[in-house]
């Protein structure tokens, strides 16, 4: 019998690391490749839609969609990677009454969908989002609409699926079996007591970090939707937070609210745990440390990712949730995400006026 010497601590790390790759909050159960099922029928008394109702509504909603085609968002996502605009995000790590987040309702949150349709095949892949508020003074278009920050890797996904190459260059429409090749990317919002869906076409890409997995969307109007205020500071390891999941049925515990397209959501409690480097190294605030991923309780459920973390005290955004990492045996798995100040990376400093 042959004896292997034990690994050390290190090197387990990297072992495990490899066993287990990061995992995405996506929807799983609405990512689904195959026929398309039937439009909805009215709504019922029932508060709970399946998530093949939810994939009708979406893909339904193609036909008459006036935002950008897949192929276009994604080519704006690659030619906007690293983009500054010009205008700047108003640091609000303290805001006043009127604009913390109380945790009552999900105002200021909405749901993200890409979805693509291919003669009888289709794909949706589902996230979160928030709404911005941008000062004034920038450059046409960053603040004629609503802009929406959200994770990118579920525009990767649709990118990666094997249904995006069957989708035409915009803005040529290819015909496959008599029916045309579709595709779009919508932010949902909810009216009536969240009793219906409303769709607003993604129109533009204002900018992307690819490496830390988040954009920002506009769409071709101007959302009703609340902006949420965003701290430039990094919350320190052991603040108490919330973090707004979503969850496909309603769960037996109280607390979780209707939202958008029959999904159930909730701003539940949680941790800073604590923060890393691109390296994977352990990083402290107030120190020359790079914070570019932020470790958090509670673990986000699928479909939460690209939705806000919220100081509890301050009722500001302090983080952006991306999905879940094992980041040590002992400790299991966490949360994990993106600090704040990520966000503003890709906007002007406040007062500062570059000449061109």
């Amino acid at each position: 019998m042959v004896l292997r010497p034990a690994l050390s601590r290190p090197r387990l790390h990297a072992h495990l690391q490899r066993l287990l790759p990061r995992c995405y909050a996506t929807v799983e159960p609405v990512t689904l490749l195959g026929k398309a099922p039937e439009p909805p029928q009215h709504a019922t008394s029932s508060p709970l839609r399946p998530p093949s109702a939810l994939d009708a509504l979406i893909l339904s909603e193609l036909r008459s969609s006036s935002g950008a085609s897949l192929p276009g968002i994604v080519e704006n996502y690659n030619d906007r990677a690293g983009h500054v605009l010009e205008t700047s995000l108003p640091y609000e790590p303290r805001p006043n009454a009127t604009r913390r987040v109380t945790f009552n309702d999900s105002d200021g949150v909405v749901m993200v969908a890409h979805a693509i349709r291919h003669g009888d095949e289709h794909k949706v892949a589902l996230c979160t989002g928030f709404a911005l508020n941008l000062n004034s003074g920038g450059p046409s278009g960053e603040n004629e609409n609503t802009v929406i920050l959200s994770c990118a890797h579920t525009i990767e996904e649709m990118r990666n699926s094997r249904l995006f190459a069957s989708l035409p260059v915009p803005p040529h429409t290819k015909i496959h079996n008599g029916s045309a090749s579709v595709s779009g990317s919508f932010v949902m919002t909810s009216s009536f007591g969240n009793e219906t869906s409303m769709f607003h076409p993604v129109q533009n890409v204002f900018s992307s970090l690819h490496r830390s997995d988040l954009v920002l969307l506009s769409t071709n109007s101007k959302l009703s939707t609340r902006p949420l205020p965003v701290s430039p500071y990094p919350a320190q390891p052991g603040a108490a937070v919330r973090a707004h999941v979503v969850v496909q049925k309603e769960p037996e515990e109280g607390g979780w609210s209707p939202w958008i397209g029959g999904t159930w959501s909730k701003w539940v409690r949680g941790t800073v745990l604590g923060y890393r480097d691109f390296a994977g190294r352990e990083a402290q605030p107030g120190t020359y440390d790079g914070l570019n991923h932020m470790l958090f309780k509670p673990l986000p459920t699928p479909g939460s990712s690209g939705g806000p973390i919220v100081d509890e005290e301050s009722g500001a955004v302090v983080g952006v949730m991306l999905g879940t990492r094992m980041d040590n045996a002992i400790e299991g798995l966490r949360g994990w995400g993106v600090p704040s100040e990520t966000i503003f990376e890709m906007f002007g400093l406040p007062g500062l006026k570059l000449k061109r």
